[in-house]
């Protein structure tokens, strides 16, 4: 990936492309849609994926201008954060977050815009998060999940099989490092993406951010074991690498993994090309739970969005409608290797042997658990984890005590809605 990438999508995914406009010719009305940019150069910059899909639907709608402006990570939402606040929001933006424009009444429902089908056809979970209180305003555009990647030559060297368990993990780190592995297991806890390894390991412990009701829960019993054994069992005992995990991001990560210096790690699809790029040969297996496979996994999800201002209900629905036909939806994934958020594509994906690559993610999607993304406490909730969760794990840290001050920061947020 580009070395000079700072900002990653909710799905991890990097981009470096600057803003770039399409137009058509004259017509009755312009739709104005801001969007993500998946790639990660020029080459394969999502620009290309919407330049076609705008012809394709102009072509057929001679009425509609489809006029796309597409951005990195690095500035889409805060490009669309300045169009709202200007008051010109563009009349769609794929953007990584849409609760708080959904508590200020400036989107529409997705069922004021999709036909039924439609959205009827979006992946359960995926649909689910996109709600707030019940009602659906984020559809999701793109979704990854995500798998324990292990260093195969690594594991054959010290004479391992892959892990189902947590001891089965750790005895493995264990043999690894007598192996001189540099990071037996990667524990990424930095700033840059600690929230989803976070979860992943609140998950696999039986835990999670939120309870059953949906409220924050993040010093739960289950989560404070699952950070104990952690700062005992891996940080305590030397198995998760030279850098302390509240330091190493994911990137970094990624790119230790590429150059054959990590025994194991949870990733996501976009390891694979990395990992193949270095030259690594890796397997994948479901992501290790507490007395064995963890009944669920991370799955993530960035959204498309539809703001209510310019008023072209009609016309937005029926582009959308068309944005996530099957084939289109497919075209996407495969082309930015991430998961299709439609039933139809997933069932065409998981039968296709083109796509057996993307099948062990496809296999966890259906048991993922998502981000409390409906909450427009979120963010900030998302930020302190970021910059805390790391002390949780630390020599001296107080696992209850971090998850503790984590929960309270919650709450506060939670009742500042």
């Amino acid at each position: 990936m580009a070395g000079t990438i700072a900002v990653v999508s909710a799905l991890g995914m990097t981009a470096v492309l600057g803003g770039c406009g399409l137009t058509g010719g004259s017509a009755d009305v312009t739709l104005k849609l801001v969007a993500a940019d998946y790639g990660d150069n020029a080459a394969n910059s999502s620009k290309k994926y919407w330049d076609k899909l705008a012809d394709e639907y102009e072509a057929d709608h001679p009425d509609v201008e489809i006029d796309v402006s597409v951005y990195s990570w690095n500035d889409v939402d805060r490009k669309v954060r300045e169009m709202v606040a200007a008051g010109d929001p563009p009349d769609m933006a794929q953007i990584g977050a849409y609760a708080d424009y959904a508590a200020k009444n400036q989107l529409y429902k997705a069922d004021d815009l999709l036909s039924i089908p439609v959205q009827a056809d979006f992946v359960g979970q995926l649909a689910s998060a996109g709600q707030v209180k019940g009602v659906q305003y984020g559809m999701p555009f793109a979704a990854s999940t995500r798998v324990l990647f292990y260093n195969k030559s690594l594991f054959a060297k010290a004479g391992i099989t892959p892990p189902e368990s947590w001891n089965d993990l750790a005895e493995d780190a264990e043999a690894l490092k007598a192996e001189g592995v540099k990071y037996p297991y990667a524990l990424p806890l930095g700033p840059e993406e600690a929230q989803a390894e976070t979860m992943q390991w609140m998950l696999s412990g039986g835990g999670g951010y939120t309870d059953s009701v949906d409220s924050y829960a993040i010093d739960s019993p289950e989560n404070i074991d699952t950070f104990s054994w952690l700062k005992k069992d891996l940080v305590g005992k030397g198995l998760t690498g030279p850098v302390a995990p509240g330091e190493l991001n994911r990137a970094a990560a990624f790119a230790a993994f590429a150059k054959g210096e990590v025994g194991m790690l949870d990733g996501h699809p976009s390891l694979m090309k990395i990992a193949t790029k270095g030259g690594v040969k890796y397997g994948m297996v479901p992501t290790p739970g507490h007395e064995g496979p963890s009944r669920s996994t991370l799955g993530v999800s960035d959204w498309m969005t539809a703001f209510r201002k310019n008023g072209h209900r009609d016309q937005v629905g029926d582009f959308l409608d068309f944005v996530y036909s099957e084939k289109n939806v497919l075209a996407f994934s495969r082309e930015y290797d991430l998961l299709p958020v439609t039933s139809s594509a997933s069932r065409t994906m998981a039968a296709s042997e083109e796509d057996r690559h993307l099948k062990p993610f496809l296999e966890e999607l259906l048991s993922s658990e998502l981000y409390p993304v409906g909450k427009t406490s979120w963010a900030d909730v998302a930020s302190q984890v970021k910059g805390r969760i790391g002390k949780a794990v630390a020599p001296g840290g107080s696992p209850s005590g971090v998850l503790g001050t984590l929960q309270a920061a919650a709450t506060r947020a939670e009742s500042a809605e």
